[in-house]
């Protein structure tokens, strides 16, 4: 006799196709719980919660016990089913031959399916592991993990009915495989690569205008629900189809790369004691959750809303710990919730910062919070991922990271219970108290070592008695302790005294009161250069300070600012998160803004206006070396501030480094800037980040900063050359973040302004803008309009680079419009202005377009010769960016010569570089390229 089990469907045992009897509901899902992990041990706990979910009856071991004995029978009456439950430690292990439960022979034949060498081999075990299908998985058990897990099996299944199209598809069966692709194309509207497929089934079948118009369905839904475009394979398939230039039998593709696996986690705390319990709670609220992949959400919140008793630490303990559960990565955001110095962060912010970390393509992020949220929630689906959301506001902050899958595990930090998480979300809460004296105690002898706190009792009592159980005070303290091994412990416990004595508490209440007794007394055994660095870091924003900028805020060299800092850091005063960056505990920030505050207002002015100072001169110099020297519309600074030492980067690669590392910091100094009324440092800070800005998609911090220099510019009063700019680049702003309207608007009130002010330049440049607008919104006349009234404007100025510039941006137009030998005339007007007045890579683009131009008019060669000149000056000039596309260029044009292998070898070295850079689209459809083989 012959023993099946069965779950994808009802969950029966056949015994030769003939059901065999084991029992009721309840009991099958005992038996589809222990079938899921055939051959693992699964604890009585898993059993309970997969069976019973949060609601188990009152005895459920006895019932549980019960069930397990009943299927124990059944099984072991039939004789013949090759299968036994055994108690095991931990738990009970049903050991059966994978091959027998349908499930785990579904999950093989697929796996060999996928590696199958040819196609009919494949469609044949691809047909085999869909026959194992009789109905929705676990049919009739409803709990939260087995409808978790029928969910997950549903995907399966569909990507398994995709693979087996993909194999219709190239056998040309397009006709018939028309109505199964399109019921699921209405299931799964969204799905690119299902829309794919039935645009090539639809093509194949003559029925091309239907194709075309699935397409435009699939562009304004995707629009509409998520704010994005289709991705490279399906927009360059639709354009295939457009220009006929689609063979009907597609190879087959080579599987995805894998998603990028991201470690954001922070260090671990070196000595961490006293939160054992805590620990435990947490394996066993999320531990286990995580080892079945349901995840679950955990808000860490601290009695009384103090700062201080280590909520991060005992997130980034429990993270480190269990990382192994999370083979999928984990992310971590701080989101300075509670941060005296700086706003909380945006949540669009943060899920922009997953994103990069996630491998998404900046290309295909989108502007709309709500759209961006969703392509978060969408890459972390079905992830095993751990994502730590530190130092949170509110749950309003909280509710837009949350990943929709329950495979991920959310860990939440904040001084605040978020008790409407909890209720909405169903978080569970865990409430953090100071540590008690026991611990405390262990805390200070991990530190000091007992022989010290041993000889000093009363001592060590007082300096309990006012760190008040704060692990954070515990710390600073015993580094002072620590740092004078050789002075009794009575000395700072005096100190501590008459600290505590002399200020008042802070408003987070009395236990706070004891780390601000902690600060001072601290503060007040610093050097007097330590101490008033210390003080002065009180007065920076932004999450964090690199030590050059640290100089400038102090006046000091650089060299003796590092010393300073170090003695800092050993009084846990600061800390440094990443090589090089210095942060401060919020309540020590606070305590050091009030030691600022103690000295002159002409000593802080003077220390802020170094500061904002560095950051402006470092941006300046660093957008010129991504700029170049002709950058139109200069914003020149006055020079900086006494005791300000700017950097000044050495090549673009540094610049960049810079800017990736300073941006926070940046877009918090223009906030200081503009809420201290340093008006022109706004908009000369916004013009500084537009190329950074631009070339990493950071479009909604684009925004931001030029919505700021804008209400700058307005309150700055009648100057109009800083309202023409605002309006301008806010313009710019809106259009590219989809905001046609506006963005005319705005530039068309920069236009007036610079006409009524006869600014020749100003109004060149802002045409030429309106130019790029109009081709972003799909007008190409009108752009072609605007460029050619912005060429008429330069050829007025004593600038030939800026003629160029806009030769260049009308031949372009020229082109897109078809009209390649007006296009030709300009870009070699261009080009011969950039040979004589520019630098060399000022002409890289152009030639870049000329190989456009000459590809598109059938003179392939020239094409070639005209990209391989450009590679070299781009090259030249380490720009990357540009160099992969023009590699991507080349290889096409190589590829219409029919020159296979210098096409390859372009493409690969594209690919190479398109991966380094993470812009993963355009990786993607060179991919699909090779994979095509020879044209």
């Amino acid at each position: 006799m012959t023993a099946r089990f069965a779950v994808l469907g009802n969950v029966e045992v056949l015994l030769d196709g003939r059901p065999l009897g084991i029992g009721h509901l309840r009991q099958r899902g005992v038996l589809a719980a222990l079938l899921v992990d055939a051959n693992r041990t699964v604890s009585v706990d898993q059993l309970a919660d997969r069976v019973w979910a949060d609601r188990p009856p009152q005895r459920f071991r006895s019932s549980l016990y019960s069930y397990l004995s009943r299927l124990r029978k059944a099984l072991g009456q039939a004789g013949t089913t090759g299968a036994h439950i055994d108690k095991r430690p931990g738990g009970y292990r049903l050991t059966v031959d994978p091959s027998a439960v349908d499930l785990h022979r579904f999950r093989d034949l697929v796996a060999e399916a996928r590696a199958a060498a040819d196609d009919g081999h494949a469609a044949v075990l691809y047909d085999q592991a869909l026959a194992h299908w009789q109905a929705e998985a676990f049919a009739g058990l409803d709990t939260p993990w087995f409808n978790a897990l029928r969910e997950a099996l549903a995907r399966e299944r569909h990507a398994v009915d995709l693979d087996r199209a993909d194999i219709a598809l190239r056998q040309g069966r397009y006709g018939e495989l028309l109505a199964a692709l399109t019921t699921r194309a209405d299931a799964h509207p969204l799905d690119e690569r299902l829309a794919g497929q039935l645009l090539l089934a639809l093509h194949g079948a003559g029925r091309t205008a239907d194709a075309l118009a699935h397409y435009r369905r699939l562009r304004e839904r995707l629009a509409d629900e998520l704010g994005v475009d289709p991705g490279s394979p399906v927009r360059e398939l639709h354009q295939r189809i457009l220009t006929g230039d689609l063979p009907l039998t597609p190879p087959r593709l080579p599987p995805a790369a894998p998603p990028p696996v991201p470690r954001q986690l922070p260090a671990s705390p070196g000595v961490f004691t006293g939160r054992d319990e805590e620990l435990d709670r947490l394996t066993k609220t999320l531990g286990a959750a995580a080892a079945d992949g349901r995840g679950g959400t955990v808000v860490i919140s601290a009695i009384g809303g103090i700062g201080g008793v280590g909520k991060t630490w005992l997130a980034v303990r429990w993270a480190h710990e269990n990382a192994h559960r999370f083979p999928d990565g984990q992310l971590y955001v701080n989101l300075r919730g509670f941060d005296p110095a700086a706003p909380p962060m945006p949540p669009p912010t943060a899920v922009r910062g997953f994103l990069d970390a996630l491998g998404a393509d900046p290309d295909s992020i989108p502007s709309d919070p709500d759209a961006r949220a969703a392509l978060y929630r969408s890459l972390v689906a079905e992830r095993r991922m751990l994502i730590v959301l530190d130092n949170a506001r509110d749950a309003d902050q909280i509710r837009p990271l949350l990943p929709g899958s329950p495979s991920c595990t959310v860990l939440v930090t904040s001084r605040s219970r978020l008790t409407a998480l909890v209720a909405t979300h169903g978080a569970r809460s865990l409430s953090l108290d100071v540590l008690g004296r026991d611990a405390a105690h262990r805390l200070l002898v991990s530190h000091l070592g007992l022989p010290r706190m041993a000889g000093e009792p009363a001592a060590v009592d007082a300096l309990l008695d006012h760190c008040a159980g704060l692990p954070l005070a515990l710390g600073i303290v015993a580094a002072r302790a620590a740092t004078q091994p050789d002075a009794p412990l009575a000395v700072l416990a005096t100190e501590l005294s008459r600290a505590a004595d002399r200020l008042d508490a802070l408003d987070a209440g009395d236990l706070t009161a004891s780390l601000r007794a902690a600060c001072e007394a601290s503060y007040q055994a610093l050097t007097p250069a330590a101490a008033t660095l210390f003080a002065l870091l009180g007065l920076a924003p932004g999450p964090d300070i690199a030590p050059a900028a640290a100089a400038s805020l102090a006046a000091l060299p650089e060299a003796r600012t590092r010393v300073l800092l170090a003695e800092l850091e050993a009084a846990h005063l600061v800390r440094q998160d990443r090589p090089g960056r210095y942060r401060t505990h919020d309540l020590i920030r606070l305590y050091a803004a009030e030691a600022a505050r103690r000295r002159s207002e002409r000593d802080v002015e003077a220390a802020l206006d170094r500061l904002v100072d560095f950051h402006l001169h470092t941006a300046f110099a660093a957008n010129r070396l991504l700029d170049g020297p002709n950058t139109p519309f200069m914003v020149r600074p006055e020079p900086p501030a006494p005791g300000c030492g700017p950097l000044r980067p050495a090549d673009t690669a540094a610049a960049l480094r810079w800017f990736d590392a300073e941006h926070a910091c940046l877009l918090a100094v223009q906030s200081l800037a503009l809420d201290t009324g340093r008006l022109p440092h706004v908009w000369q800070l916004a013009w500084t980040l537009i190329s950074y800005h631009q070339g990493g998609y950071h479009l909604a911090e684009y925004l931001t900063a030029w919505r700021a220099a804008l209400s700058a510019a307005e309150r700055h009063g009648d100057a109009p050359a800083p309202r023409a700019l605002a309006h301008w680049r806010y313009g710019h702003a809106r259009a590219l973040t989809g905001d046609h309207g506006a963005a005319l608007d705005h530039i068309g009130l920069a236009l007036t302004v610079a006409e009524r002010t006869d600014d020749i330049a100003g109004q060149a440049h802002i045409c030429r803008t309106l130019g790029r607008v109009w081709e972003q919104h799909g007008d190409d006349e009108r752009a072609l309009e605007h460029a050619l009234r912005a060429l008429a404007l330069y050829q007025r100025l004593d600038n030939p680079v800026w003629q160029a510039n806009q030769l260049n941006a009308v031949g372009w137009m020229h082109a897109r419009l078809g009209r390649y030998p007006q296009a030709q005339t300009h870009c070699e007007h261009a080009l011969r202005l950039y040979r004589e007045h520019g630098r060399p890579a000022d002409a890289a683009s152009t030639l870049d377009s000329l190989g456009y131009i000459a590809h598109h008019t059938g003179r392939q060669q020239q094409a070639v010769e005209y990209y391989e000149q450009a590679l070299a000056l781009f090259r030249g000039y380490a720009d990357s960016s540009n160099e992969a596309d023009t590699l991507a260029n080349l290889a096409e044009t190589h590829r219409t010569l029919g020159n296979e292998g210098p096409a390859r070898a372009a493409w690969q070295q594209a690919l190479a570089l398109y991966e380094t850079q993470g812009r993963e689209g355009q990786a993607e459809r060179v991919r699909s390229l090779l994979s095509q083989g020879p044209s």
